[in-house]
């Protein structure tokens, strides 16, 4: 059945399947609507800096927005002639050009002068990305935001760590938080690392050569050796993209760049709404998600409050690296123009833009409204008893009863703490059998208190913060849009673990 012949309504992806992304800012800037218009902008950017050459008259780009917005560039029938070539652009430009004749016949013969279908799809994906990329830094800065106030407000509150599901030692909720801040100031600062190098216009022609681009100018009596490579930087600059030295048709840097750093994206805000989904189990009870009405129902239990936030923040996680495989794997194209690879980009990068702009503005609400349960923190971490801090029982005992019989009195004591016995009458009983109770250098309270044996994670947290908050510290304005001296002063920031210098930590915790 031919297109012409097929007289079904068209369908609308509004997102019914992917409330992540639905009704969020990222949802317009990545609809049919804009990667329509952002086509046009791309034409219209060509004749305007054609004409500024002198090879196409001066009102073309105008002539050429006004088809744009004149309502007569049916996206569903753009759609599906769009499989006549197997890209949704030569119809495009077929229609567009029947429209601007109407509007100015003299600019109909500069419509889409010397270029070629990928020239203006790869053009107007970046576009889209540049523009959802925007969005996506400016949600990630208020997490960051959010983040720190979390990791600074609870940098000394105990909490039970745990690993492999069980709890392990003392932490802090500040150091948990600083962990997530780490990872979402990572990936805020390589969105805004693309941003600030601005993604690259695509102007190839026909086999990335420029041909037919330098024998249009030429024609014209554009003077130059290769005014086609003027070109190239005139487009950029109508768009606000960055020039490339080569066109990159078969070079797909640019969509690899842009995979990884959405991909990165989405396990960053993925390990935070993982954790939140399990601190806020009704058993743990540690966090619980910003109340809103409505918001957590269940279609057939009245009494729950579902975490939906992290709930949608975790479905995107898992889905992004998928999406970011596809575009990975294009990077693999043969000859100067591919068959299929190409072609397999456009709807996983738009999912990609859709799921980690969706879920960074989900995270940044989590973020920014995330309640932290101090009572149901400190019950959590007594819970354990003597087994949480069993650790460095072995090591405090080990000086009076040596490794061997110091491991097994902290054994028997952890023991007679799961049988319901306090941890200090445990470790007193365990002691006692072993005939050295009254061998301790020191005090029993001191070595049972979880808030004493928390190691470095306070100065951890104070270097995560130092680092997350370096380029926001003057300005908070940077972290929505970091200036070239901001995201500078992001790169030679202290990393939060290794940095023998930190300035965040007193003389006395300095490495010599």
């Amino acid at each position: 059945m031919s297109a012409e012949e097929d007289t079904r309504a068209p369908g609308t992806d509004s997102g019914l399947l992917s409330p992540v992304w639905a009704g969020t800012s990222v949802e317009a800037v990545t609809s049919d609507e804009a990667w329509l218009a952002a086509m046009v902008e791309f034409e219209a950017a060509l004749a305007a800096a054609q004409a500024s050459l002198g090879a196409a008259p001066q009102g073309t780009a105008a002539a050429i927005r006004a088809a744009g917005t004149s309502g007569r560039l049916a996206l569903a029938e753009l759609a599906r002639r769009g499989r006549e070539a197997a890209n949704p652009v030569v119809y495009f430009v077929k229609r567009l050009t029947e429209v601007v004749t109407d509007i100015s016949p003299e600019a109909a013969g500069h419509v889409h002068a010397g270029s070629t279908s990928q020239d203006v799809l790869d053009s107007a994906a970046m576009l889209v990305a540049t523009r959802a990329l925007t969005l996506l830094r400016h949600d990630l800065g208020r997490m960051r935001a959010a983040l720190a106030d979390l990791s600074r407000d609870h940098r000394t509150t105990p909490a039970a760590a745990r690993t492999l599901t069980q709890h392990a030692v003392p932490t802090t909720i500040g150091l948990r938080a600083a962990t997530w801040l780490t990872l979402v100031a990572d990936a805020h600062d390589r969105v805004g690392a693309l941003l600030d190098a601005r993604l690259p216009v695509s102007l190839g022609g026909a086999a990335g050569t420029l041909s037919a681009y330098h024998d249009h100018l030429r024609a014209a009596g554009v003077p130059g050796f290769h005014p086609e490579l003027r070109l190239v930087e005139l487009v950029a600059d109508e768009l606000g993209l960055a020039g490339t030295a080569l066109p990159w048709h078969a070079a797909r840097t640019p969509i690899a760049d842009l995979a990884g750093v959405l991909a990165f994206v989405g396990g960053a805000l993925g390990k935070f709404a993982a954790d939140v989904l399990v601190l806020s189990r009704t058993e743990i009870a540690e966090v619980a998600e910003p109340a809103a009405a409505g918001r957590g129902q269940s279609s057939a239990m009245p009494q729950k409050r579902n975490p939906v936030l992290s709930t949608l923040v975790a479905a995107a996680a898992r889905q992004l690296p998928v999406y970011a495989l596809v575009l990975q794997q294009a990077v693999v194209t043969e000859d100067e123009r591919p068959a299929g690879a190409w072609h397999a980009e456009w709807q996983p990068l738009r999912e990609c833009l859709r799921l980690a702009g969706g879920a960074a503005h989900t995270a940044a609400e989590l973020a920014e409204g995330l309640v932290v349960s101090a009572e149901r923190v400190r019950a959590n971490l007594e819970l354990t008893g003597t087994a949480l801090i069993a650790e460095r029982l072995s090591v405090a005992l080990s000086p009076d009863l040596g490794r061997r019989l110091a491991k097994e009195t902290v054994t028997r004591a952890v023991r007679s703490t799961e049988a319901g016995v306090t941890p200090a009458e445990a470790l007193r009983l365990a002691l006692k059998e072993t005939g050295h109770a009254d061998r301790l250098s020191t005090p029993l309270e001191q070595l049972l208190a979880p808030e004493d044996y928390l190691g470095a994670a306070v100065p951890l947290t104070d270097r995560a913060l130092h680092r997350a908050t370096a380029t926001t510290a003057d300005d908070p304005s940077t972290a929505d849009d970091p200036s070239p001296a901001a995201t500078a002063a992001a790169t030679d920031s202290p990393h939060p673990y290794t940095h023998p210098t930190d300035p965040t930590l007193s003389s006395h915790d300095r490495e010599d």
